[in-house]
């Protein structure tokens, strides 16, 4: 009995991680196809290897270490990948601001898309996704140290990009820019 209770928690969690999986897979990828791709494959691969994880409250990153293992098989398959300014941008908001707002997020997933795989990958886990150090360290299978010093470095080279494209100071007291 406890193990199907175990198997229907493991399932529910595993259902409730995939819209944080599929964000993160999109940033990767930078494309709706090739995420939901990913997502599937992590998913299908948790499924099959789910009696390899020993506490369910590790459940999260050991669901994202599984998809950068499967996004690096991917890479190694396909060295190529698609740009991500090749997909629209849409809100639901007055003309107006929806043109503000598109302008800004095209500015930021421009200057996320231009930074080195490491960094993106690194940014994208701490800053969107809320994993700590330790756990982006296990998830990208790196040292803390490496996990910290690639932060440094893509929040430092997105503040100087985005500071040339906006024109202007960008406010670091902005949970994005801030060390954690």
């Amino acid at each position: 009995m406890g193990k199907l209770l175990a198997s229907v928690e493991f399932k529910r969690r595993l259902t409730a991680a995939r819209p944080r999986l599929y964000r993160t897979a999109f940033v990767w990828t930078k494309s709706k196809e090739l995420a939901d791709d990913l997502v599937q494959e992590t998913a299908t691969k948790a499924l099959r290897k789910a009696k390899q994880l020993r506490d369910i409250d590790a459940l999260d990153a050991w669901l994202f270490r599984i998809m950068m293992n499967c996004w690096r098989d991917y890479l190694r398959q396909n060295p190529s990948t698609e740009d991500i300014d090749n997909h629209e941008i849409s809100t639901e908001n007055t003309p107006e601001t929806d043109n503000s707002r598109s302008e800004l997020i095209r500015m930021v997933r421009s200057a996320v898309g231009q930074l080195p795989d490491t960094f993106r990958q690194t940014i994208v886990l701490v800053d969107l996704e809320g994993f700590s150090y330790v756990e982006t360290a296990e998830i990208l299978n790196v040292p803390v140290g490496t996990v910290m010093s690639r932060l440094s470095r893509a929040r430092s080279r997105l503040r100087d990009r985005l500071a040339t494209e906006l024109s202007k100071p960008i406010d670091l007291g902005h949970p994005l820019w801030r060390v954690k």
